[in-house]
C-alpha cells in the first residue's frame, strides 16, 4: 500500500477504533474524514433541499426538437441573430449553459424536446454543420408541466434582447388560453407581473393582420407603440381607414431602397385616422391620396380640392429625396393651377 493510501485508511479508521482505556479518543482532522464529512453535508443538503441535483448531458441536437409552446420563432434564427452565441463557443470549445429540455418518448425520431435554450441548439447544430462536428449540444433534463415549462422559459427569456417583444406577447396570448382560462389576473399572479405590464403585451399580440401587414418586419414593433396604435382602431371608419393605409404601405414596401422605420409607418397609420383639417372649413371633395417615388416611398398626400384651394400635406420622413418631393410638387401645380 502506498504511503497516501496508507495515511488515508490511518485517518478513517482514527475515527472508528475504540479508545484502549474507554475514554473518548479524539478524532483527527485530515483527509479521510473530511472526505466522509463533506459526503454527509452534501447528502444533508440534497435532503433538505438546500441544493438541488440536476442530471446534464451532452447529446446530438438532430435529437431534439422545439417545444410546441416555445416562445422563440425557430424559422427567424440565422448566423446574424446567433453571431455572439456562435462565436462565444468557437472561444470556449464547448457550450457553457446548457439548455433546459424535457424528455419525448413515443418518438423514433426525437429523445428531448427543448423548453429554453432555441438559440443555443441553432448555434450548435450550425457549427456541427460548419467543420465543428465535436460540438454537443448541453441539455438539463427536468420533468415538468406544460404550464412549469411556459413559466421557466418566461422567465429565462424575460430579460433578453434578442427575443422580440412581438415574440413574448404571442408567446403570453397563448399560454393565457391554454394554461389560465383567459385569466388575465391569475396569470399575472404566476408570471409575478402587474396586469397592466401584461395587458399591453397581450394588445400587441391582437393587433388584426389587417394592421399588421403595414410593417415589413412585425418583429421590429415595440410595447412602447401599442399606446398609439391601439386607439386608432375605434370606432369603425378609422379602423377602416387605418386598414386601407395599412394595404397601401404594404404595396409601396416592396420597392427599392431602405425599409420605412416603424415609427414612420405608425405615423402614417394615425394620420389616415384622422386626417389634418382645419376648424369650420367646407367639407373636402374626394378622397387623399398619397404621391409616391417610383421606387414606393411615400412623397407628399393629397389632400383634396375645395373652392378655397388644393391641400397637401409634405411627408419628408417617407424615404423619397427632396428632387422627388419638388417633381411631385410640379406635377401637382401643372394639374391645379390655373
Amino acid at each position: 500500500m502506498s504511503r497516501k493510501n496508507a495515511s488515508f485508511a490511518a485517518e478513517l479508521a482514527a475515527g472508528i477504533a475504540p479508545p484502549e482505556d474507554g475514554a473518548p479518543a479524539p478524532r483527527r482532522p485530515g483527509l479521510g474524514a473530511n472526505v466522509l464529512t463533506n459526503r454527509e453535508n452534501r447528502l444533508a443538503e440534497l435532503a433538505a433541499g438546500t441544493v438541488v441535483s440536476r442530471t446534464h448531458e451532452l447529446v446530438d441536437p438532430a435529437r431534439c426538437r422545439m417545444w410546441a409552446g416555445h416562445n422563440r420563432e425557430y424559422a427567424l434564427l440565422n448566423e446574424e441573430r446567433c453571431a455572439d452565441l456562435i462565436e462565444s463557443m468557437k472561444a470556449q470549445g464547448r457550450q457553457e449553459m446548457p439548455a433546459i429540455v424535457r424528455r419525448v418518448r413515443g418518438e423514433p425520431d426525437y429523445d428531448f424536446e427543448v423548453i429554453c435554450g432555441a438559440r443555443r441548439h441553432w448555434s450548435i447544430s450550425w457549427l456541427r454543420s460548419h467543420n465543428y462536428p465535436d460540438f454537443r449540444f448541453l441539455v438539463d433534463i427536468r420533468e415538468l408541466s406544460d404550464e412549469e415549462a411556459f413559466r421557466i422559459a418566461d422567465i429565462e427569456n424575460r430579460a433578453r434582447e434578442d427575443l422580440s417583444d412581438l415574440e413574448r406577447a404571442r408567446d403570453y396570448l397563448r399560454a393565457l388560453e391554454a394554461y389560465y382560462e383567459g385569466r388575465q389576473k391569475v396569470m399575472a399572479e404566476r408570471i409575478n407581473v402587474t396586469e397592466s405590464w401584461l395587458s399591453r403585451y397581450l394588445d400587441l399580440a391582437r393587433l388584426p393582420a389587417e394592421l399588421m401587414i403595414a410593417f415589413p418586419n412585425p418583429q421590429d414593433l415595440r410595447i412602447k407603440h401599442v399606446t398609439t396604435i391601439k386607439p386608432l382602431l375605434k370606432p369603425d371608419d378609422r379602423r377602416q381607414r387605418v386598414f386601407a393605409e395599412a394595404a397601401a404601405l404594404r404595396a409601396r414596401s416592396g420597392g427599392e431602397g431602405a425599409p420605412v422605420a416603424v415609427p414612420e409607418i405608425v405615423r402614417a397609420l394615425a394620420l389616415a385616422a384622422d386626417p389634418p383639417k382645419k376648424s369650420g372649413s367646407p367639407k373636402r371633395s374626394g378622397s387623399s391620396e398619397t404621391v409616391a417615388s417610383q421606387n414606393g416611398k411615400p412623397l407628399l398626400r393629397f389632400e383634396g380640392k375645395d373652392r378655397k384651394g388644393v391641400r397637401i400635406t409634405l411627408l419628408p420622413h417617407g424615404g423619397g429625396s427632396r428632387d422627388e418631393a419638388e417633381a411631385a410638387i410640379k406635377t401637382l401645380l401643372d394639374t391645379h393651377w390655373q
